[in-house]
């Protein structure tokens, strides 16, 4: 079956679809419960928050040359995902789980096993979590059970006996061909790759227009012709554009497909990241060069959200509490912009201008992220502050990045997110340190300087003084961290 220009093509299950009748905002969890019955998926917030619609989406992983290698598995929330972004995937429900005799699948029969489940309404989606957690890890220890359950919520039997039933479904692994995913990994490969679009789809639903381009040299075309469209990503917040604000989108360009926005490419020089590559995807790339890079993406949403948001996104829709600018900004970080025009590259900082403007051109889309590497002996850190540890919204985020020369600070850079309209550098604070003794008396004396720096709003997520107190103690839990004064540092946080 040749693919059409006019509809997207996907596997739901075991059931090749195409739709050329679709519109731009279409969720994949209407579609699923509303057009195919599969009501296993359910809807509790229609945030991306609580998990109850997760499934399971199986993409084409791309090698560094932009080939593709590997079937990677997801987990991911159907609620916020338009289908305009599912082309060449492999689509699977909780419905497909257990065996054509009925029987279950051995992670739905630990949950049953292990009291796992009440009122059931989020056991579906934990359900394929966990599954999403069984195809990758076959002895999970509970810190990777917990990650897998991060973005799923329940509010009756408490997690233990969601964890244990994780523990048993580990260990119970019946002959291959049992599964529904092994079983036909292969050939479900095969297939998505034929499936990936050789030219631009575009769907057309009223005035509404769904494109998704062939690579990113027909992004560039699309966008000179409508400069105004949105582009999507992961949808993980024009997601809530339309399920919470109900806001109409015209033209929506769908480039999570695109392999060029796929690649990392690792130097001496640092890591090249392209913009449409996920939390999850960068994981590895960005822990392994910047370990505190890593600890925050683990606090970035749940899974489902982390592997559906992208870097890129994060960077272009411009957020001041944005958890990725704060530190790419600390660590030099510099911005591709491409257009059907050229390319131009620029300071991650200087792309901020203004609460909710961007220095992004018409006709321009963010292409790519350099990230240098951090020379021997500087320290850097990141740190979150929400009113949930995990999935939740950033109150505050700090970045601190030091070098010193002998015991005096040679140069420092210090961004935040959340304390100003953009993510912005505490500038005055850096000159506050430079050449002076990295001491306790020196940060002590250079916390005053954030009161010149930033004149955080109160919100309902903090309020402008507890921000700016929050972004001195942080100063000073970068400075006891980065000497090694762990009793202090306890004795610190018991205060703070």
């Amino acid at each position: 079956m040749e693919q059409a220009p006019d509809s997207i093509r996907f596997i739901l299950n075991d059931t090749e679809i195409a739709l050329s009748d679709v519109a731009p905002t279409a969720t994949l969890l209407d579609y699923l419960r509303l057009e195919r019955r599969l009501t296993g998926t359910k809807e509790g917030c229609a945030e991306g928050d609580c998990g109850a619609c997760t499934v399971l989406v199986g993409r084409l992983a791309h090698d560094g040359e932009g080939g593709e290698t590997t079937l990677v598995y997801e987990s991911v929330n159907a609620c916020i995902r338009f289908m305009g972004s599912l082309n060449a995937t492999h689509i699977v429900t909780v419905e497909h789980l257990a065996g054509k005799d009925g029987k279950l699948h051995p992670v739905q029969q630990a949950l049953v096993d292990f009291h796992g489940s009440q009122c059931g309404f989020c056991t579906p989606g934990i359900v394929m979590s966990l599954y999403g957690l069984w195809l990758t890890n076959d002895r999970p220890g509970r810190a990777a059970i917990e990650k897998a359950l991060q973005g799923n919520l329940c509010r009756c039997t408490g997690y233990e006996p969601i964890v244990r039933a994780a523990e048993a479904a580990a260990a119970d692994r019946p002959d291959v061909l049992f599964d529904p995913i092994t079983r036909v990994r292969e050939a479900v490969r095969a297939r998505l790759q034929e499936l990936r679009q050789a030219e631009r789809i575009e769907i057309r639903s009223g005035v509404d227009c769904l494109i998704v381009p062939a690579d990113a040299a027909d992004l560039a075309r699309v966008l000179a012709d409508r400069p105004a469209a949105t582009i999507v990503a992961g949808c993980t917040d024009v997601g809530l554009w339309v399920t919470k604000q109900m806001r109409p989108l015209n033209t929506v360009v769908f480039v999570n497909g695109i392999a060029e926005l796929q690649r990392i490419e690792s130097s001496k020089a640092g890591l090249t990241i392209g913009a449409g590559v996920s939390y999850s995807a960068a994981y590895e790339a960005l822990s392994s060069a910047y370990p505190s890079f890593g600890r925050l993406l683990d606090r970035v949403g749940g899974d489902q959200v982390r592997n559906m948001g992208t870097i890129g996104g994060n960077i272009a829709n411009g957020s001041p509490i944005g958890d990725s600018p704060p530190p790419l900004i600390v660590l030099g970080a510099t911005l591709t912009l491409r257009s059907h025009g050229g390319s131009r590259t620029l300071p991650l900082e200087d792309f901020f201008i203004a609460y909710g403007k961007q220095d992004r051109r018409p006709g321009e889309f963010v292409e790519s992220i350099f990230v240098p590497a951090l020379p021997a002996g500087e320290r850097f850190a990141a740190y979150k502050i929400s009113k949930r540890r995990d999935e939740d919204i950033s109150a505050l985020l700090g970045a601190f990045r030091i070098s010193l020369d002998g015991d005096r600070v040679k140069a420092a850079r210090i961004a935040f997110g959340g304390m100003a309209a953009t993510p912005k550098r505490a500038k005055v604070v850096e000159a506050a340190l430079l050449g002076e003794l990295w001491n306790e008396g020196t940060i002590r004396d250079a916390q005053s300087a954030f009161d010149t720096d930033y004149q955080p709003i109160t919100d309902w997520r903090a309020t402008g003084a507890y921000r700016l107190l929050a972004a001195k103690n942080l100063l000073m839990r970068f400075f006891l961290e980065s000497t090694g004064e762990t009793a202090q540092l306890r004795r610190f946080e018991e205060v703070a």
